[in-house]
């Protein structure tokens, strides 16, 4: 059997092919191993230059004689740049202070006994890591901002395939990007890094590269998904709710904002998401391997292999629906992009097989036994998006369930969405227990890693669908802020409605690849920190279950921040949004409410009486805030396993990363899904066009409950458990072999430092209570007026009842009249 034990003796066996054991010069042997993926990683990164020539060379606005998509688009692109440059502004002065700290520890403590440059070393291959995920976020963002208004074009001059081809086009240029870029850096490293050292030490130097990665993908997880949802809810709340008008009418002063958010939160966010998650599962199985070339070889190749498959079933991405809005067959669009998906994962497990005979032999079992684990790796990441599918998706019980709710108000909406959203665990749970309980038996540990890697092999063409849903999202939100015809936003809403399937999906495999990594990573600590002296982890021992509820407790902790900073965020954007309705005027004394209301009563408005919101403000507003906001999580994501692994010893951290990998899976998965039946539980209703009833305004405050959930929570409780992981990793060699109490001074200082911290956070206002628009007087907040044009809520309740058609003949009456500014102004005051 293969594991961590078992890979401290070579492999050996006379059935290879390759043996590579046999090559006597180790930096060849190191070479042999890392050049497929490299070749295989400059070849992606290769094919993203030519994926974006070919979306540049599609038409935009101007092309068409609608100029106003190309304003539109620049404006979004604008402040998603804006956005990341103050982003990466802060995040370059983390990653200086980083290398510096690790420059420092271990040029005093190296892992190689009198090496002078192990510090150097360390902080180099961090500095790397950091960059590559931040250029991997850059380059998702940049084509997708591109790829936006050529999608909306494409629909509007061509067919629905046009659209889809082009969107697809923009989030494979994203995915290409993310792997090749991960490939290629750490293939690099681990050829430099190996100079005058053994292969065990070289891939020690790549836990700084993942440490980099892992630090900027927490952030731009975290910021990204504040930025996104502060926009999201003050659009749909002011917009939706209070005023009645569409989700992307360009009089929401919001509305620019939350298509910058799909970008800086869905696409660069995810990016360095999935960058350190790909990187992750390789520098997890590459450490199991120990000094074995061929177990090095193994997750290396199998990458190159995914590669392949993935560029190939890129061209296998089409379909021939018209694209007829909700009534377009979404499981025949579905499928145009899944088969891509099942050829990339065909031609993986057939790269597959040869790479295990190659290096193992016909007649291996532990050969074969490797690749099982493999298989059930990627059956798993299917399976797992599959059920995610069933919990979020519109045409299946779950979701239906929520919008039943509706009828009796918005508090059972939420009620339903979250006892989904619990029983949503129950199915991943399972199969991800039966992937580790069978790839343990198989393999070891080394046999789970394998998993994370068949995860996550061909992750370009699963990213490319993943990413391609914020672009056909974008599309659909410009086609109706440029008020293009019924027919261009019936292809969008079928592009879109396909996006919100793939991005449920893409969330509830993210979370099962980050357990499989998480857990790969924790059984490479285990062996890191115990070189120098076996220790026994029990876990009845107390220290180790201390640890375990410690961190239990960390992911609802890390989740509360979170989500408190998109009420923070949210509440200025909906005291903004209000602002502008009220006081923003033209030239004519209309303020945005007049042109609202005349808008709805007339169907149109001259160039003359419209008005413009100031967008800009509200961009400034999200970019400033979820920058603010980020410091907190990543802070105490960071210290709390130095903390624990300084101050008491391997044991602490060890159930440290137990108890957070257990609590985080559930919560991301319950968040995840929540928030994504939420989601489409408001979609049904777009479908049922009784979006504007009281069904429709419960469930668009359900869905804005859930926005926070399934994209800035959920997805950044995936990067906490890894980021703890790969911490713990990188602190390894300095407290290998340790006792408890043993390093307690260092641990001291660390603890020291982050309460001082904390009482900047507080006195800076991150960490406070206080309601961020100011203090409030109980006494002069007057309930809100209910507007004459309302339904009560006993005739909404006997409208609500009965089957879909007649709920639509009852929304036909609940027509929403915009409100009057006495109306606004008094909601304000009230909420």
């Amino acid at each position: 059997m293969v594991g961590v034990k078992a890979a401290k003796v070579m492999f050996k066996s006379e059935e290879s092919i390759l043996k590579l054991w046999e090559v006597e010069d180790e930096f060849v042997r190191m070479l042999i191993c890392a050049a497929p993926l490299l070749v295989c990683g400059l070849l992606s990164l290769c094919f993203v230059l030519v994926l974006r020539r070919k979306l540049l060379s599609k038409k935009v606005g101007k092309d068409i004689d609608v100029p106003k998509v190309d304003y539109l688009a620049a404006k979004v692109k604008s402040g998603s740049i804006a956005f990341l440059k103050e982003e990466y502004k802060y995040l370059s002065a983390y990653v200086v202070v980083w290398a510096i700290l690790l420059l420092i520890l271990f040029t005093v403590s190296p892992m190689k006994d009198g090496a002078g440059d192990d510090g150097i070393r360390s902080a180099a291959c961090l500095v790397v890591g950091a960059l590559l995920s931040g250029l991997a976020g850059f380059i998702g963002m940049t084509v997708a901002t591109d790829g936006n208004v050529r999608t909306t074009v494409a629909c509007a001059a061509g067919t629905l395939n046009d659209g889809l081809r082009v969107a697809f086009t923009a989030g494979a240029a994203m995915g290409f990007g993310v792997v090749g870029l991960a490939a290629t850096g750490l293939s690099v490293l681990l050829i430099i890094m190996k100079l005058n050292r053994t292969q065990i030490e070289a891939v020690q130097y790549t836990h700084s590269f993942g440490f980099g990665a892992s630090s900027i993908a927490l952030f731009a997880r975290v910021a990204g998904g504040i930025y996104t949802k502060a926009a999201d809810v003050g659009a749909d709340l002011v917009g939706k709710v209070e005023a009645g008008i569409d989700e992307d009418d360009p009089h929401n002063p919001a509305v620019i904002a939350d298509n910058v958010g799909d970008n800086v939160g869905d696409v660069a966010g995810m990016g360095a998401d999935l960058f350190e998650s790909y990187i992750g599962s390789l520098i997890g199985t590459a450490t199991l391997g120990n000094n074995d070339p061929t177990l090095l070889a193994l997750p290396l190749w199998l990458g190159a292999a995914g590669l392949i498959g993935s560029f190939i079933g890129f061209f296998f991405v089409k379909t021939k629906e018209r694209g007829d809005g909700w009534n377009t067959n979404l499981t025949a669009l579905m499928f145009a992009l899944e088969k891509g998906m099942y050829i990339a994962n065909l031609i993986f497990l057939i790269l597959g097989v040869v790479i295990v005979i190659l290096l193992f032999g016909y007649e291996s079992e532990i050969g074969w036994k490797c690749f099982c684990c493999v298989v059930v790796g990627l059956i798993a990441g299917m399976a797992i998006g599959k059920g995610t599918e069933y919990f979020t998706s519109f045409d299946y019980g779950p979701t239906i369930s929520i919008k039943d709710r509706a009828r009796t108000g918005p508090a059972t909406v939420i009620i339903q969405g979250m006892g989904v959203g619990m029983v949503s665990t129950i199915l991943p749970t399972l199969i991800l227990v039966c992937a580790i309980v069978v790839c343990d038996a198989l393999a070891s540990e080394y046999g789970i890693a394998l998993a994370a890697v068949g995860m996550l092999g061909t992750l370009a063409i699963s990213l490319s669908t993943d990413a391609y849903g914020p672009v056909a999202d974008n599309a659909g939100g410009l086609a109706e802020m440029a008020g293009l015809g019924p027919e261009v936003r019936a292809k969008t809403d079928s592009l879109d409605a396909l996006g919100n399937t793939t991005a449920a999906m893409g969330k509830g495999f993210a979370v099962g690849s980050a357990v499989l990594t998480a857990l790969s990573l924790l059984a490479a600590f285990k062996e890191e920190a115990t070189h120098k002296k076996m220790l026994t982890f029990d876990i009845s021992d107390p220290m180790l279950l201390a640890g375990t509820l410690l961190g239990a407790m960390l992911p609802f902790f890390f989740a509360a921040l979170t989500m408190m900073s998109v009420g923070k965020a949210a509440a200025e954007m909906i005291e903004e949004v209000r602002r502008q309705f009220r006081d923003v005027k033209n030239e004519r004394g209309m303020t945005l409410l007049d042109a609202i209301k005349k808008v709805t009563a007339e169907g149109a408005i001259s160039e003359e009486d419209d008005v413009e919101p100031d967008s800009d403000r509200c961009v400034m507003i999200s970019t400033r805030s979820s920058v603010k906001e980020m410091l907190a999580p990543g802070l105490y994501a960071v210290i709390t396993p130095l903390i624990g692994g300084f101050l008491i010893g391997p044991r602490m951290v060890m159930g440290l990363l137990a108890g957070c990998i257990g609590s985080a899976a559930m919560m991301a998965i319950m968040m995840g899904n929540a928030g994504g039946a939420w989601d489409n539980s408001k979609k049904l209703c777009e479908k049922l066009q009784i979006k504007k009833s009281d069904i429709g305004k419960a469930c668009v405050v359900g869905d804005t409950v859930g926005d926070p959930f399934k994209d800035t929570s959920g997805p950044s409780l995936d990067i906490l458990l890894k980021l703890m992981a790969m911490v713990s990793l990188l602190m390894a060699p300095l407290i290998d072999g340790r006792e408890d109490w043993e390093l307690w001074y260092v641990g001291l200082v660390i603890l020291v430092l982050g309460l001082i911290a904390t009482a900047v956070l507080m006195y800076v206002g991150i960490l406070t209570w206080k309601d961020p628009l100011g203090a409030v007087d109980d006494k002069k907040v007057a309930p809100a007026p209910m507007p004459a044009s309302e339904p009560s809520v006993a005739k909404a309740q006997v409208r609500g009842s009965g089957s879909d058609s007649a709920l639509r003949s009852a929304a036909e009456g609940d027509e929403v009249k915009p409100l009057e500014p006495d109306i606004a102004q008094g909601r304000a005051r009230a909420q």
